[in-house]
């Protein structure tokens, strides 16, 4: 399956974009009152609304009532509008105070402020920030979070390496959260209602001898979360597990 992915455009006409380098701005055709900022809003929210399959350059001059050629005067193409989008995106996200409360607080603070992003903007979890959209907006963010690391005794690799395990977690939960959203969209069914349609031919399929620890763990599991999986449960114990291993880190530095 093919991943959307920052930074595969032109790095030096993105990274002008991203900065706003006076150089970036369109120079002839019409502007009707367009601004890069203008174009990256309306991407973002048609991504927030539709997925970001549906952000085409197309669909964007269309909702602001442009002839595509247009649009190329302000975006080269959909590749340097994503990091713009992702990195817009990044620029708005609310910051935590935690200035002065204990660092447990201060990075699931952080974690927080990930996943309200990625509840806010969905298709933000789907794309690989392997090579990040080096903007104003990412620069900030980075800053921002490796505060919440800085004075505990780590070094600064460490410090990168925590961060960077901290948001593939929330990530990847933010992934399984959109899943299950997925599929009780397509199924007109919750977990619960799923799995008790179900449950009569699981009965005669899963031989509780054959199989004793799974149908054990798997009812109590099923019985404690109304489903195999519960995304949020998925996440707070998960984040707490992620705490208790930086402890282990943040301790064994300290000693």
């Amino acid at each position: 399956m093919a991943t959307e992915r920052t930074s595969a455009g032109d790095p030096a006409r993105t990274l002008k974009l991203l900065w706003r380098d006076s150089s970036s701005d369109p120079q002839r055709g019409p502007r009707r009152g367009l601004s890069i900022d203008k174009v990256v809003e309306t991407a973002t929210a048609i991504a927030d609304a539709d997925g970001l399959e549906a952000v085409t350059m197309r669909r964007v001059a269309k909702e602001l009532g442009v002839v595509p050629m247009t649009l190329y005067t302000y975006v080269p193409g959909k590749a340097e509008l994503l990091d713009l989008m992702l990195d817009f995106a990044y620029a708005r996200m609310p910051r935590t105070g935690t200035t002065g409360q204990p660092w447990r607080h201060r990075i699931a603070a952080i974690a927080e402020e990930n996943k309200a992003l990625f509840e806010r903007h969905p298709w933000a979890a789907t794309v690989s920030t392997i090579r990040p959209p080096l903007g104003p907006g990412q620069m900030a963010k980075y800053e921002h979070e490796l505060s919440a690391l800085d004075g505990l005794g780590l070094s600064d690799i460490e410090m990168d390496d925590c961060l960077t395990h901290l948001l593939a977690f929330v990530q990847t939960c933010a992934r399984a959260t959109a899943d299950a959203r997925t599929a009780q969209h397509d199924s007109a069914m919750n977990d619960q209602q799923w799995w008790d349609a179900n449950a009569p031919l699981l009965a005669r399929v899963l031989d509780e001898n054959t199989y004793p620890t799974a149908v054990r763990v798997g009812a109590a599991a099923g019985a404690a979360h109304g489903s195999a999986h519960d995304p949020d449960h998925a996440y707070a114990f998960g984040l707490q597990r992620v705490l208790d291993a930086f402890a282990a880190l943040i301790d064994r530095t300290s000693d």
